[in-house]
């Protein structure tokens, strides 16, 4: 069972998937930070400093005692970090788009094959048909 194991793990198939898994995550990783470090930012200065991660609309205030320690956490519907992982998710789309969309430019086109010889049509065949009951 162990050689078994060992033998499925180590196709192509398998470590390829491992690979492209790892290079997602990466992946992710750098587009949240541009997202979050160089796009909000930018989006935020033509809203006028808006900080999109930083809205919510609280449905209930946080309770904080005298000497100030919280005795209930703030209830907050933070639909800002929504707004985000929105540009987020459009940002990753068109970079997966732009990527595809160079990678099929590089593939040649698909050279079709030429149609085979249908052969002769119903009316050649009756044709010859007609001409050898003839003689």
């Amino acid at each position: 069972m162990l050689k078994e194991f060992k033998e499925f793990i180590m196709t192509g198939n398998v470590i390829d998937l491992a690979i492209a898994v790892l290079l997602a995550g990466a992946m992710g990783l750098v587009v949240s930070g541009f997202v979050s470090d160089i796009m909000m930012p930018i989006v935020g200065h033509f809203t006028g400093g808006v900080d999109f991660a930083e809205m919510k609309m609280v449905l209930d205030e946080a309770v904080v005692a005298a000497d100030g320690t919280v005795e209930k956490a703030e209830n907050a519907i933070m639909y800002g970090k929504w707004i985000n992982a929105i540009i987020n998710l459009i940002i990753v789309g068109f970079v997966l788009f732009m990527i595809v969309k160079a990678y099929n430019k590089t593939k040649k086109p698909v050279e079709e094959a030429p149609a085979a010889d249908p052969g002769p049509s119903e009316i050649d065949l009756l044709t010859e048909i007609r001409d050898a009951l003839k003689k």
